[in-house]
């Protein structure tokens, strides 16, 4: 993995994050010159397992008393223990849980801004899908199987490509604004990877993006929803993809977007996201700030998710 500088400073809150090296995946973008596109009045067609996928979405099955229990019990406590203990080990982390069924969200306290690295990719798949349904963007095979393993695997050059083909902080400012998430801001520098965020914003966008509510088709969320669930153990570049909600819940079906850095000031930056559950009933968001090698960094975050759920599912 090649290390790059990144710098970025944001307005929000009056933070100022400095990257002095590194993003999780050297960008394999080549200069591209793409063919001019044609927007086409015939969008791709979601596949059947889809519509299956985004009917759990919505209504979790199960009687309605279970519905209206929660997993999250005893979960405030475990949480601050995993916080105590990542300290102990010189790591910082932002928590937060969202039960879609009782609307119950835990969470560490922290309101720390935060670097997204390729989280900031489901932003860049959101924008693009958006485009293709009104008709103002046509997607052809490859740029779909492009965004597939972008989500997947993490590619950065898929990244690249459709950040400076297709809008840049445009598209950074256009998904704040339809899911309301105030703490989400373009990068002052112009690279996707140095998208900042809060774990408030990514827990409200997965929860709109799972409902409809954020403007997305269902069946466009759908497309996101299913390639985060066949996120590969490794990325694109060979980096680990497993830590923080993978492998802390493993007794779970999960679908996540995983986000790594080095470094922000000395610290290796670790952010797990996603939704949990064969019924999606919940929603998770975990960041780990640590000075450490990146195998130690990955543990903790780890190590934090299976605290906060011992028997590796909620």
């Amino acid at each position: 993995m090649r290390n790059r500088p990144l710098t970025w400073l944001t307005a929000l809150a009056a933070v100022t994050l400095v990257v002095v090296a590194g993003c999780e995946a050297k960008v394999q973008a080549k200069a591209n010159n793409p063919s001019e596109r044609r927007v086409s009045q015939q969008d791709s067609q979601p596949a059947p397992q889809v519509f299956e996928l985004l009917l759990r979405t919505i209504t979790p099955p199960g009687p309605v008393e279970a519905l209206m229990s929660t997993g999250l019990n005893g979960v405030q406590e475990r949480m601050q223990q995993a916080t105590d203990e990542a300290l102990a080990r010189g790591a910082k982390l932002t928590v937060a849980v969202l039960d879609r069924a009782t609307h119950q969200l835990v969470s560490n306290g922290s309101t720390h801004i935060i670097a997204t690295a390729s989280v900031a990719k489901l932003f860049i798949a959101d924008y693009l899908l958006l485009q293709e349904h009104q008709g103002k963007l046509a997607l052809s095979a490859d740029d779909h199987q492009a965004l597939d393993i972008m989500l997947r695997s993490s590619d950065d050059g898929a990244a690249e490509r459709f950040w400076g083909q297709d809008g840049g902080d445009a598209i950074i400012t256009s998904i704040a604004a339809r899911y309301g998430l105030t703490s989400t801001a373009p990068p002052s520098d112009g690279r996707w990877w140095n998208t900042v965020s809060s774990a408030t914003d990514l827990i409200r966008y997965y929860e709109m993006l799972l409902d409809g509510s954020g403007g997305l088709p269902l069946e466009r969320a759908g497309i996101i929803i299913n390639n985060l669930a066949r996120s590969t153990p490794l990325g694109v570049d060979g980096y680990p993809q497993r830590f923080g909600i993978p492998d802390g819940l493993y007794a779970e079906p999960v679908a996540v977007k995983q986000g790594w850095m080095c470094c922000i000031g000395a610290d290796w930056m670790h952010l797990s996201t996603g939704v949990i559950g064969s019924d999606r009933r919940y929603i998770m968001v975990i960041e780990s700030l640590q000075p450490s090698d990146e195998a130690t960094a990955r543990a903790t975050i780890t190590d934090a998710v299976k605290t906060i759920f011992p028997k590796g599912r909620i």
